[in-house]
């Protein structure tokens, strides 16, 4: 019997290993041990004041007290857009992470249902996500859509950018 409850600043370790583990999972070129431990050192520094002060949100999905699955979610600030005319915030998921035993059970859309929810809650009409391949298809069953989003590493001059 799984229960679902609100992330909180306690779950911290539990938000980053979720985080780290479903970069690992996602297999894309360039993500090393030596930059997924990097990533989750800063993200945790991040990461604590945004669970603190309730910027960083969601829910935690527990079997027998035992975290299994997690979602996180930020209302972030954005200008008034043709896709939301007249709003200046979007909905950002994040992290949205199953334990492999746990997989195909229904627990990630059950998750962004929560999620979807919260954010209407909030009084956000329009998110967004970063896919990974395991879980675009999640995603696009449940009505996401790809975006023209496209993205590059910004360097200073004289800064390879090797160590961000």
């Amino acid at each position: 019997m799984t229960t679902t409850r609100p992330v909180t600043p306690r779950d911290l370790e539990l938000v980053c290993r979720h985080r780290e583990e479903m970069f690992r999972a996602s297999n894309a070129p360039g993500r090393t041990e030596d930059v997924l431990n990097a990533m989750t050192a800063a993200f945790r520094i991040w990461l604590s004041p945004h669970l603190e002060d309730g910027s960083y949100f969601g829910f935690v999905v527990e079997d027998a007290g035992t975290p299994v699955a997690g979602i996180g979610l930020m209302v972030i600030d954005w200008p008034p857009h043709p896709s939301h005319p007249k709003e200046d915030k979007r909905g950002y998921v994040l992290n949205l992470f199953v334990e492999p035993l746990y997989r195909q059970r229904g627990l990630g859309n059950m998750l962004m249902e929560l999620g979807e929810a919260e954010l209407r809650k909030r009084g956000v009409s329009y998110g967004v996500l970063h896919a990974t391949r395991m879980g675009k298809p999640l995603y696009e069953r449940i009505g996401w859509a790809g975006t023209s989003e496209m993205a590059k590493l910004l360097t200073s001059a004289g800064h390879s950018g090797a160590d961000t």
